[in-house]
């Protein structure tokens, strides 16, 4: 996990009520927006997940302006989701201060800070002076928003963003069931050559990953549904970041035929191989929600996490949740210490998992 997302946490709840209010008081918005605006930047810090999410907003918006040049300002940790909607002109970098400042002189008609919470995204869409600005009025940040919009933790993420954009877009209606991730052609080579040794099988892809402890179930708990799986004759393949180099080994481990793909793969070309699976099993996650965006079968492991607002949906997902009386325990990205060892993820069992999995691959 990169250890610099909690500083800069921190340094928001320190810094960022004073620059709210200095951006407020001395950085004013242009008047008199475009009729048919036409050069749109979305501002989209954090993680995968809220990426992800995000696009079937941006398709909505391009829908409803088809001539739109879309513009996002990402981080380096999401920045590679984008590269999946065709409806995207540029992505810029926080973390390139080159491209931050073009970003803000860039001179765009509408300005959409998609951010739940944290404060110096909207400070940057005050810098960049656009008529048009929309963001959620989850606390001062209110006050740099010509349009500020409720945030509901009830609403599934992907409509929660489609309920920003309603000042531009309009009212926009969430198909569960519709893929809205695109995979560039150049990608599907090398994800077939990936999973070569497993061509006429059907594969399971199993993701240990987690942005936190609490959300990983363990690699030892993947390992045995991996060997029942295998032992059915499926193909297995787990996949995950330099992270999850150890828990791919331990999965993998003397299990003929799997693939360990982790440390290996970019976003994107993940995105690649999780087309060619026939499920992903999951802990919460961004490569959860990537294989929604692209409608794979899911089976998700919620403890932590607010299911009604994460979790996938759809004829093709299924959730595994103990529902423990202390969960889900995360609000606004902030997940507490457990003092229980994580019981929401370690009481899923691997009989439910695997029965499950099976219940999902005969659909």
């Amino acid at each position: 996990m990169n250890t610099t997302i909690p500083i800069l946490k921190r340094l928001d709840n320190l810094l960022g009520p004073h620059l709210i209010h200095a951006s407020y008081l001395f950085i004013k918005p242009k008047h008199n927006p475009a009729r048919h605006p036409s050069r749109f930047l979305l501002i989209r810090p954090g993680g995968i997940g809220d990426a992800v999410l995000l696009l079937p907003a941006i398709k909505a918006i391009k829908g409803k302006y088809p001539d739109a040049r879309i513009d996002v300002l990402a981080e380096k940790r999401n920045c590679g989701v984008f590269s999946l909607c065709p409806e995207i002109r540029n992505v810029f970098l926080y973390d390139r201060p080159k491209e931050l400042w073009k970003v803000i002189r860039n001179g765009y008609d509408v300005v959409i800070d998609t951010e739940q919470w944290h404060r110096m995204s909207a400070v940057v869409a005050r810098l960049t002076k656009a008529p048009i600005s929309i963001g959620y009025s989850t606390n001062e940040r209110r006050k740099l928003f010509t349009h500020q919009i409720p945030y509901s933790h009830d609403d599934y993420e992907a409509e929660s963003f489609l309920h920003l954009i309603e000042p531009i877009a309009g009212q926009s209606v969430f198909k569960t069931d519709k893929p809205f991730l695109s995979v560039p052609p150049e990608l599907t080579n090398k994800a077939r050559a990936s999973l070569g040794s497993l061509s006429g099988l059907k594969i399971v892809a199993i993701f240990p990953g987690g942005s936190i402890p609490e959300r990983r179930w363990g690699a030892e708990r993947f390992h045995k549904v991996a060997m029942e799986l295998a032992g059915k004759g499926y193909g297995i393949v787990v996949i995950g970041g330099k992270d999850d180099i150890a828990d791919g080994a331990a999965i993998s481990e003397g299990i003929s035929g799997t693939i360990n793909l982790c440390g290996r793969l970019s976003l994107p070309e993940t995105a690649a191989v999780l087309k060619y699976v026939s499920l992903l099993i999951t802990g919460d996650s961004g490569v959860m929600h990537i294989a929604y965006g692209l409608g794979t079968n899911i089976l998700a492991l919620f403890g932590p996490g607010i299911e009604r607002k994460w979790a996938p949906r759809g004829s093709n997902c299924a959730v595994i949740n103990r529902g423990l009386g202390c969960s889900p325990c995360t609000n606004f990205g902030y997940t507490p210490k457990c003092g229980k060892r994580a019981e929401c993820m370690t009481l899923i069992t691997v009989e439910e998992v695997y029965g499950k999995a099976i219940e999902l691959l005969k659909r």
